[in-house]
């Protein structure tokens, strides 16, 4: 099924999940980090039902629109091997009675469980494109999607991360979900990935108002959001107007880090909130960043959005790896605090 969002001049939207999301508190972790505690609240966009929830399905849910719209049979798209956006491709495909091809970077065996599980849960099928970069996989998923067309399929290309001007529409709704749920909120930090999340709370609430932590997944972080700011509104966003954080990166993409680490365990440990090593946990390192140099103050509301990815941490090795051995660090399995 395909519907309209308000009128008919706007473009076609599968429907694929529930909103609004919620919005919670976290006084102890706004203690933790220096704020008062009604400083901090989380967009729970974790919870979005479809596929094991996350952002992606708010920019699906433009993109598969345009798709259906067209006739699609089958959605291709590409990405890294534990791809949360490739995941959700799988299950919006899965849900809409689409077929999905995957394009993932890398060769059978080079990444398993997590994600990668869940995308032959939901029937998907993998084409690995080698070691190449971003441009060499995109011309494997045009060569697969010619493939499949000369076949009699009728193929839709689905941007990188869900991220055109098209799929960003959904953030554009999420920050007015946000207006409605906190008016007065000063901050929304955001994992900066392919860019489009960013770039549709901006262009609801405004460039002042969104802190983008940058996660290393694009090499023009500012440049990439920019261009889709842009695209949305019509009008030039200088890439200098934006709030970006490039301090955590690390390593690179798939690397973690120790503020990563230690964003980690303090979002579980004071609020029971699973975030993953590669997006929201560097969200949540920048976030604390952001706070020790004054970018973010007490007495003013931030809110964290939450974009999901907790199937990818399951297959992440160094993070579980270092999540178990906190089961039993001092080799007392009774050593209990306060006490």
């Amino acid at each position: 099924m395909v519907t309209t969002s308000t009128g008919d001049a706007q473009p076609p939207r599968a429907p694929l999940g529930s909103w609004p999301t919620p919005l919670e508190p976290m006084p102890r972790l706004a203690r933790a980090l220096g704020l008062g505690a009604d400083d901090l609240w989380v967009k729970r966009d974790d919870l979005i039902g479809l596929g094991g929830g996350g952002n992606k399905v708010r920019k699906l849910e433009w993109t598969c629109g345009a798709a259906l719209a067209e006739g699609a049979t089958v959605l291709v798209t590409t990405g890294a091997p534990q791809s949360n956006h490739a995941r959700l491709t799988a299950a919006a495909g899965a849900r809409l009675g689409l077929d999905v091809v995957l394009v993932l970077a890398g060769d059978s065996g080079s990444s398993e469980s997590g994600n990668l599980t869940l995308d032959g849960l939901f029937g998907a099928r993998v084409v690995w494109a080698g070691e190449g970069g971003k441009d060499e996989i995109a011309a494997t998923a045009r060569h697969v999607a010619g493939t499949l067309r000369d076949r009699g399929a009728v193929p839709a290309l689905i941007p990188f991360g869900g991220s055109s001007a098209l799929g960003a529409r959904g953030y554009v709704e999420c920050g007015k979900e946000l207006l409605t749920q906190v008016p007065d909120v000063a901050s929304v930090v955001v994992a900066l990935g392919s860019g489009g999340t960013m770039a549709g709370l901006v262009g609801s609430l405004g460039p002042e108002r969104v802190l983008g932590v940058h996660c290393g997944a694009v090499t023009e972080p500012a440049r990439v959001v920019s261009d889709l700011v842009s695209g949305l509104s019509g009008t030039h966003c200088p890439p200098e107007s934006l709030r970006i954080r490039l301090d955590q990166v690390g390593a690179g993409y798939p690397v973690l880090t120790e503020p990563v680490m230690t964003a980690l365990t303090l979002a579980a440990r004071t609020e029971g909130m699973v975030l993953d090593p590669i997006y929201t946990g560097r969200a949540m390192a920048g976030l604390t960043a952001a706070v020790r140099a004054g970018e973010i103050t007490p007495g003013r509301r931030t809110v964290f959005l939450h974009s999901g990815g907790l199937p990818g941490l399951f297959g992440h090795p160094p993070t579980l790896a270092r999540a178990a051995a906190e089961l039993a660090v001092d080799g007392d399995p009774l050593s209990i605090r306060g006490i």
